[in-house]
């Protein structure tokens, strides 16, 4: 058997049958410090098979779980909860790793391991692969954050809007994040928020390494965050929502750089829910709307730092003017960032 595992790689699984190879591909460097385990989350196609001869394949590397549909999250946590390595990442099946950036992941990691110097979370830039367009959009963190050296929440600059710490951009410390005590609902949708969101005030030692590791593909018709289909499911990002805004008391948190992020990325999660209620535009979406909000309001502490915040203002606007200018800025936003 090979040595200690450094980072494993969680591909969750559902029907991944025309995605699982490309993704294989971009996570079989030759490292075997590096374990990919496949979470075949209850798929009908042939994505267990394709899973177990991966594993048959690449024995030291790779491993299958099979289990029930519980959904991505469920799949998420069945990772974490059999995880070897010491850092671990989540990669969605359709989506992809830059090799020459994972290579130099492993390496900084390797490089930190044999000094006995560890970090709670490390970041990587994202980018942006819309299907049929040329232009790709990278998502990165140079003059939010030092580059290439260690740091804490009290060196946190000022985020864009389009600028917050996702699924795509974080390695957490395998220990640190079952500490959490980090739950997801299982059968949900955008529960990566959570993922990301839950664990930031145990975070105390980060790393922020500016390479394009992740490309998050776009553009799908059967996306969860194609702009029809979150449109389908609102239940379930104003679930999310309300589930981020129960988790923390953000006056609870004592580092307030770290808490006007965490403000910032709640300001976001209100201002999804709200855009797309009133885009959806019945009776019923327009009073969900209102019950989110005072659904935050119930919970002063977490209303008194989002509503601070001009995202949080704007999305509260209820005269047709006012609602104009959301939808407006919600089509704006999609075309400048090439969000679907």
């Amino acid at each position: 058997m090979n040595k200690e595992k450094l980072l494993t790689i969680a591909i969750p699984c559902y029907n991944s049958q025309d995605y699982l190879a490309r993704a294989m591909k971009s996570v079989l460097i030759g490292d075997n410090r590096i374990e990919i385990l496949i979470v075949d989350d209850g798929s009908t196609d042939t994505t267990p098979q394709l899973a177990d001869q991966y594993a048959k394949k690449y024995p030291d590397i790779v491993r299958v779980i099979h289990k029930e549909n519980g959904g991505h999250g469920d799949a998420v946590m069945t990772g974490l909860a059999n995880a070897k390595g010491k850092y671990y990442k989540v990669l969605d099946s359709d989506d992809w790793l830059n090799r020459r950036a994972l290579a130099a992941v492993m390496n900084f990691i390797a490089e930190n391991e044999e000094i006995d110097n560890s970090f709670d979370m490390i970041i990587s830039d994202y980018v942006y692969e819309k299907l049929g367009k040329k232009h790709k959009k990278r998502i990165g963190y140079r003059g939010v954050m030092p580059v290439r050296t260690p740091f804490n929440w009290d060196k946190l600059g000022k985020f864009m809007p389009w600028q917050n710490i996702l699924m795509h951009s974080v390695i957490y410390r395998t220990a640190l994040l079952i500490k959490t005590g980090i739950k997801m609902p299982k059968h949900t949708f955008y529960v990566d928020n959570i993922y990301v969101y839950h664990p930031l005030p145990y975070v105390k030692k980060v790393y922020y390494l500016d390479v394009d590791l992740y490309h998050y593909v776009i553009g799908r018709s059967d996306q969860s965050v194609n702009e029809k289909v979150m449109m389908s499911r609102i239940d379930q990002q104003v679930l999310v929502t309300k589930l981020m805004i129960e988790d923390h008391s953000l006056r609870n948190v004592d580092n307030s750089m770290l808490r006007r992020y965490m403000s910032q990325y709640l300001a976001m999660m209100m201002t999804i829910c709200s855009a797309f209620l009133i885009k959806i535009g019945t009776p019923e979406a327009l009073a969900e709307k209102d019950e989110l909000w005072n659904f935050l309001k119930k919970r002063g502490s977490q209303y008194k730092y989002v509503h601070r915040h001009f995202l949080g203002k704007a999305m509260q606007m209820k005269t047709k003017p006012g609602m104009w200018i959301i939808k407006v800025g919600y089509t704006i936003s999609q075309r400048m960032f090439g969000f679907n």
